[in-house]
């Protein structure tokens, strides 16, 4: 069986899975989900005229002054009346701006002794300053958030301001962990001789946490009988594995799939490391076979498992792009598999990292990028600019 490409593996994952059903959630709730539909605004921002700084509302027309103190704006009370000839209101940032008045003179600019006011900076206004016009910001009927934008912060907040107090979205895919291995055992004991700490689930539980509902089903043992049992009682829309899915004597995930009902939609990809990925569907559910050491399961999450958990979430696009960077160290030809280079990024460069073996859990745990390397590639020297993916 021939390598997949990475890019035609991650379309085929895709096109296993459909965006799953809308729920309404507030807009604290909403946020890290992507938008089911677009937002759109409700009201005007700002709904009137402005003032952007603490001082005197007037006409551009009767400076130099003098003016009258009519009364003042504040913020969410405006001024009841109009401001006339020679007249001024008090006015306080974020007040909306009476009617006649269109510039506002900064307190700094400005000598009042009770009631009367004069000019006594040497900046006088022009018309419009210090104002910050009704509708600067949006209209109503504004579009402020596409379908399947991800809700950041700012766009929670756009959507807060445009009138909103809740946002649809899609709803979190259930996943289901497991990780397969009799060499294995749970994080914090003992693990003696050939025995192994378990790490893959936990890492994917801390990568995947904040955009799905994690079930970490544990270590199952390398029978055949356990795995199939643990694929048909998960109840889960993406199933996980870690290990087992190459093709050794004791490799079962395939045979257990099978045995499962499932049907393989692909397997072993042209990359490295993380070649022996799998992707198929048990029924409704997606599932995606990563391999077992944990570097190699790491990156193949980063380019499979997180861009489905944004696909049945609803993102538009659901593949991470990758960004420009100079090199800083010389990198070696690439063989017939993409290469993605564990590395660091510093002072506007990316340091590939010394020790690239896919068990080499120290140098992920600094890694904030990966070097990606299409196969064929030649040899890169110092300053040449590669592509890169930020990871976590």
């Amino acid at each position: 069986m021939s390598l997949l490409p990475v890019a035609e593996a991650q379309k085929r994952l895709l096109a296993l899975a459909t965006p799953l059903p809308t729920e309404t959630l507030s807009l604290t709730e909403a946020a890290g989900r992507w938008a089911a539909e677009a937002v759109i605004a409700r009201r005007t921002q700002p709904a009137a005229d402005l003032s952007t700084m603490d001082g005197y509302a007037i006409r551009f027309a009767d400076l130099p002054g003098p003016w009258r103190v009519i009364g003042e704006s504040r913020a969410g009370t405006g001024l009841a009346r109009s401001v006339g000839y020679g007249e001024a209101a008090r006015i306080f940032t974020g007040a909306p701006v009476p009617e006649g008045a269109d510039a506002v003179l900064i307190q700094e600019e400005a000598a009042r002794e009770g009631d009367r006011l004069r000019l006594a900076g040497e900046g006088p206004p022009r018309p419009g300053s210090n104002i910050r016009p009704r509708g600067s910001d949006f209209v109503e009927n504004t579009r402020l958030v596409a379908k399947g934008d991800l809700l950041t912060p700012g766009r929670i907040a756009a959507a807060a301001v445009g009138g909103h107090g809740t946002l649809a979205v899609r709803r979190r895919p259930r996943v289901a962990l497991i990780s397969t291995g009799d060499e294995l055992v749970p994080p914090g004991e003992a693990a003696e001789g050939a025995m192994l700490p378990a790490s893959n689930g936990v890492m994917l539980h801390a990568l995947i946490g904040a955009a799905a509902e994690v079930r970490d089903a544990g270590i199952v043992p390398d029978r055949l009988d356990a795995l199939v049992r643990a694929f048909r009682t998960a109840d889960a829309d993406i199933i996980v594995t870690t290990g087992g899915a190459s093709v050794g004597d004791h490799d079962l995930v395939r045979p257990a799939l099978a045995e499962a009902g499932a049907t393989l939609d692909f397997w072993r990809i042209a990359m490295r490391p993380g070649k022996p990925l799998l992707a198929g569907r048990l029924g409704g559910t997606i599932i995606l076979g990563l391999p077992g050491n944990p570097v190699s399961a790491f990156v193949t999450a980063q380019l499979f498992l997180l861009p489905l958990i944004a696909h049945l979430g609803g993102a538009h696009a659901p593949i991470p792009r990758t960004e420009r960077a100079r090199l800083a160290a010389p990198l070696p030809a690439v063989g017939n598999r993409d290469d993605y280079v564990r590395a660091t990024r510093a002072e506007g460069r990316v340091v590939p990292l010394p020790n690239q073996d896919s068990g080499a859990l120290s140098m992920l745990a600094v890694a904030d990028a990966l070097i990606v390397r299409p196969a064929g590639f030649p040899a890169a020297a110092v300053d040449e600019i590669v592509d890169i993916l930020r990871v976590a």
